[in-house]
C-alpha cells in the first residue's frame, strides 16, 4: 500500500474549497472521498494523472493568472505525493510531469532545429516621424485612407524564443537564432513554470501542431539577488537581465536554469491549424485561454496619433514595471491586411519597433586603457567611474581610435555624457568642458605596443594602430579566445578566465592543443575541479565535429566572418582546397571580395598557419564540409527566384538548394528583376506583388516538370 492515506492528505490540506472568484476544479484532489491509492500500476496512473492536473491548474492561477488557490505548504504537498507515486513507479514517469521542471541530464551542447516557420527581426523607428513614415507605407500597401487599427504591446528585453506543441504537448523550446533555425534549450525551457508542458483541451480547442513565440526574461527582483549572491562570492556581477536571462537558458545543466526564476511573455504564432482567427488581439486571447502568459499592457488604436502618445508615455513609465522593457511594438491588428503586406528580406512589412531614446548619465573618465584584439589593432578603453545606465552597471566604454577621442577632445579627468548606443553598447556621447580643473591630461596612443614592447603603427588609410610583432602574447591570447567563442568552435565551459590559466600553465601554446588535454593536466589548474573539467575535456571533443566553416572563422583570418567562412568552406569542401585556392578563384564566390580573398591566400600562405591546421587535422578536427553541389546542367544560370507558401513534397530549402545546384539565386523578395516566383498552398503578399508586375509563376507541379525536362 502506498503510505499517506487520503485523509491524512486532506487534514494536511485543511481541504479549503477553492472560491468560486478564484475558479473551483471540477472533482478535485483535494477534496475527493473516493481517492483509492494503491500499489497497483492502474490506481496509481490515474492518482498521477489527476496530481499532474491539479499541480498544472495551480501552476496556471500562480504564475500566469497571479491568482493562487492554495498556499505553497499545500502545494508543496500535491507535489511530494506525485514525487513519491513517480519514485514507486519510475516507468510512469513523462517528460511533462511538473517534477520534470527541475531539470534533467548535463547537455553536451545544443543542437540546431529548424523552425516551422522563420522568425524574423523588427525593422525600427526611434522618433515620431519614423512611425508617421511607417503608417504612411503601410496604408499605401493596404490602399487605406480612412481608420486602420493598429496594436501596440511592450518590446520586452529578453531572449526571443519559439515553443512547439504536438497534439497539445510541448515538444520543443529552440532559440531565434539566425531567424532561420536555433538552439535547442528544451530541457531549459521546461523550468520555466510558466510555460505550461501540456495544454488542455478543456480550455479551448487546441491545434494539432502550435507554433507561439514569446520573449524569456529575467524579472529584476530576480537579476537583483543573483548579483547580491555573485557579489558575496566574490563573482563578476551580471551586466542586466536579458544578458543574465539568455545565459540562464543556455545553462548546459538545466538545474542551474531552473534556480534563476526565468519567466516568459507570449506574442505571437507561428503554425496554427483548424482555428479562426482575424486579429492579433484575437490571437493574444488565443494564447490566454490555452494557458500561455501574456502581457496585458496591450492597446488597440485606430490612429497612428494615439500610438506614438502611447509609445512615448511608457518611455518613463517603463522604469516602474517588474522586468525591463526597451521599446514598444506596433503591429497592425488585421491578421488578413498582414498578409496582404507580407515582408521585406527581413522585417514584416506590418510591424516595426518604436526604440526608446538612450539614456544617459554623467560620469568621470578615470583612465584610458588600451588593449589588443586578435588582428593586433589597439583599442582604447575609458575606464569610467562606475555609473548605472538604462538598467546596467557601466563602468567602460569604448573609444574606437585616436580620432574619435580627438575628434570629441576626451581627455583623462574628464567628466562625460556617456548613453548605451541603441540600448548595447556603452558610448560617450560628449565631454562637459565647463567641468574641466585644469588637471586633466590628453591621452595618445602609445608607439609601442603594452604587451609586447614591438612597434605600433597607423595602418595606412585607416584609423586603426596595431602592433607589428607578429608573436605579440596578446595577439595569441585574443586569438584563442575567439578560437572557442560561439560562433567558432563553441566550446562551453572554456572562458577567458579558464582559457588563460590554460595558457598560464603552459599547457596549451597553439589552438591544436586544447585537443592534447588530459583529465590530469587541467586537474592542476587552480579553481579547476574534476566535473568542472569532465564537462570542458566533453566540450572540447564534441567541437571536433564543427566543421571547416567554423574552424576558417576560429582561425580569424582578417576581413572573414561568419558568412564568408561558411561560404568558402561549402564550395572547396576540404581545407586543403581552400589553402590552395587563388585570389581569381575566390573572388568569383558570391559576396567575396577582393580583400578577402587576398586575406585567405595571404594567411594560408604564412607556414606556421598551414602548421595549426595540419595539427588540429592530426587532432580529429573535422576540416571539411558538405559541398554545395552544382549540376553540369545549369539550367537555371541568370534566373533569380523568389519561394512563397508551403510546398507539399518539398521544403523551401530543399527548393532552394536545387535551385542553386542548377545555377539560379533565391531572392527573399519580388522585384522586375525576378525570373520566377514558385508559389505553393497559402502563398501571401509575395505572389500578389509577382501578378502586379507580370513575373512567371509556377506551380510545384510546373516547377518540378522544368527540372525533370
Amino acid at each position: 500500500m502506498i503510505s499517506n492515506s487520503p485523509q491524512d492528505i486532506r487534514k494536511d490540506l485543511g481541504c479549503a474549497k477553492s472560491s468560486d472568484a478564484g475558479g473551483s476544479l471540477s472533482r478535485s484532489y483535494l477534496e475527493s472521498e473516493d481517492v483509492i491509492l494503491s500499489d497497483s500500476v492502474k490506481e496509481a496512473t490515474n492518482e498521477i494523472a489527476e496530481l499532474r492536473k491539479q499541480i498544472d491548474d495551480h501552476n496556471y492561477h500562480y504564475y500566469v493568472l497571479d491568482q493562487p488557490l492554495i498556499d505553497d505548504a499545500q502545494f508543496d504537498r500535491l507535489m511530494r505525493r506525485l514525487i513519491e507515486l513517480e519514485n514507486l513507479f519510475p516507468s510512469l514517469i513523462a517528460a511533462d510531469s511538473p517534477t520534470q521542471r527541475v531539470g534533467g541530464m548535463v547537455a553536451g551542447g545544443f543542437e540546431r532545429v529548424t523552425h516551422l516557420t522563420a522568425m524574423r527581426s523588427l525593422g525600427n523607428a526611434f522618433s515620431a516621424e519614423d512611425l508617421l513614415a511607417f503608417d504612411q507605407k503601410v496604408r499605401s500597401g493596404l490602399a487605406v485612407d480612412g481608420q486602420l487599427e493598429y496594436i501596440v504591446e511592450l518590446k520586452i528585453d529578453g531572449l526571443a524564443i519559439n515553443l512547439t506543441y504536438e497534439n497539445g504537448r510541448l515538444i520543443s523550446g529552440v532559440t531565434r537564432g539566425d531567424g532561420t533555425q536555433g538552439e535547442n534549450v528544451t530541457s531549459n525551457i521546461r523550468t520555466i513554470k510558466s510555460v505550461p508542458l501540456f495544454l488542455r483541451p478543456d480550455r479551448v480547442s487546441v491545434s494539432p501542431v502550435l507554433e507561439v513565440r514569446g520573449e524569456v526574461y529575467m524579472p529584476k527582483g530576480e537579476f537583483e539577488r543573483l548579483n547580491r549572491e555573485r557579489q558575496d562570492i566574490g563573482e563578476a556581477l551580471l551586466a542586466n537581465p536579458r544578458n543574465a536571462a539568455a545565459g540562464s537558458l543556455r545553462q548546459l545543466d538545466p538545474k542551474v536554469t531552473a534556480q534563476r526564476s526565468l519567466d516568459i511573455f507570449l506574442y505571437g504564432i507561428g503554425v496554427y491549424t483548424g482555428i479562426e482567427l482575424t486579429t492579433h488581439e484575437q490571437m493574444l486571447g488565443y494564447l490566454k485561454k490555452l494557458g500561455f502568459k501574456i502581457n496585458f499592457q496591450y492597446q488597440v488604436f485606430d490612429n497612428i496619433a494615439d500610438v506614438i502618445k502611447y509609445c512615448q508615455g511608457f518611455a518613463e513609465k517603463r522604469h516602474d514595471l517588474p522586468y525591463d522593457i526597451d521599446g514598444m511594438v506596433i503591429k497592425v491588428n488585421n491578421l488578413a491586411s498582414q498578409q496582404v503586406l507580407g515582408y521585406t528580406a527581413k522585417d514584416p512589412r506590418w510591424a516595426i519597433a518604436y526604440k526608446f531614446p538612450a539614456e544617459q548619465a554623467i560620469t568621470v573618465v578615470e583612465d584610458i586603457f588600451v588593449g589588443l584584439g586578435r588582428t593586433g589593432v589597439l583599442t582604447p578603453t575609458a575606464i569610467l567611474r562606475p555609473v548605472t545606465v538604462a538598467g546596467s552597471i557601466i563602468s567602460r566604454a569604448t573609444l574606437h581610435n585616436q580620432d574619435f577621442i580627438e575628434e570629441k577632445d576626451i581627455r583623462i579627468g574628464d567628466t562625460v555624457a556617456i548613453h548605451k548606443a541603441g540600448e548595447v553598447i556603452p558610448e560617450v556621447v560628449s565631454v562637459i568642458t565647463e567641468k574641466r580643473t585644469g588637471e586633466e591630461r590628453i591621452f595618445t596612443m602609445p608607439t609601442i605596443c603594452p604587451e609586447c614592447e614591438g612597434h605600433v603603427v597607423r595602418m595606412e588609410g585607416e584609423a586603426a594602430h596595431k602592433c607589428t610583432n607578429p608573436h605579440c602574447p596578446a595577439l595569441f591570447r585574443e586569438g584563442l579566445i575567439h578560437f572557442v567563442s560561439r560562433d567558432a568552435m563553441n566550446i562551453d565551459g572554456l572562458g577567458p578566465a579558464v582559457l588563460l590559466a590554460l595558457v598560464d600553465a603552459g599547457l596549451v601554446k597553439s589552438a591544436a592543443d586544447l585537443y592534447k588535454l588530459t583529465m590530469e593536466q587541467v586537474l592542476n589548474v587552480p579553481r579547476m575541479g574534476q566535473k568542472s573539467v569532465q564537462n570542458l575535456l566533453s566540450a572540447i571533443e564534441n567541437s571536433k565535429q564543427a566543421g571547416l566553416a567554423r574552424v576558417l572563422f576560429g582561425l580569424g583570418i582578417r576581413h572573414v566572418g561568419v558568412k564568408a567562412a561558411g561560404i568558402v568552406a561549402r564550395h572547396f569542401g576540404n581545407i586543403a582546397a581552400v589553402q590552395q585556392a587563388t585570389v581569381e578563384e575566390l573572388v568569383v564566390l558570391d559576396e567575396i571580395g577582393i580583400k578577402i580573398a587576398e586575406s585567405i591566400v595571404a594567411y594560408f600562405a604564412t607556414p606556421e598557419n598551414l602548421q595549426l591546421s595540419a595539427d588540429l587535422d592530426a587532432a580529429g578536427v573535422k576540416l571539411t564540409e558538405e559541398q554545395q553541389k552544382k549540376d553540369e546542367n545549369q539550367l537555371f544560370a541568370g534566373k533569380t527566384f523568389v519561394l512563397t507558401g508551403t510546398l507539399e513534397t518539398m521544403n523551401r530549402t530543399e527548393a532552394a538548394e536545387i535551385i542553386e545546384r542548377l545555377g539560379g539565386k533565391v531572392s527573399g523578395s519580388v522585384s522586375k528583376k525576378t525570373s520566377y516566383v514558385l508559389a505553393g498552398a497559402e502563398a501571401g503578399s509575395k505572389l500578389d506583388k509577382a501578378q502586379k508586375l507580370g513575373v512567371e509563376i509556377l506551380d510545384e507541379e510546373q516547377f518540378k516538370q522544368l527540372i525533370d525536362e
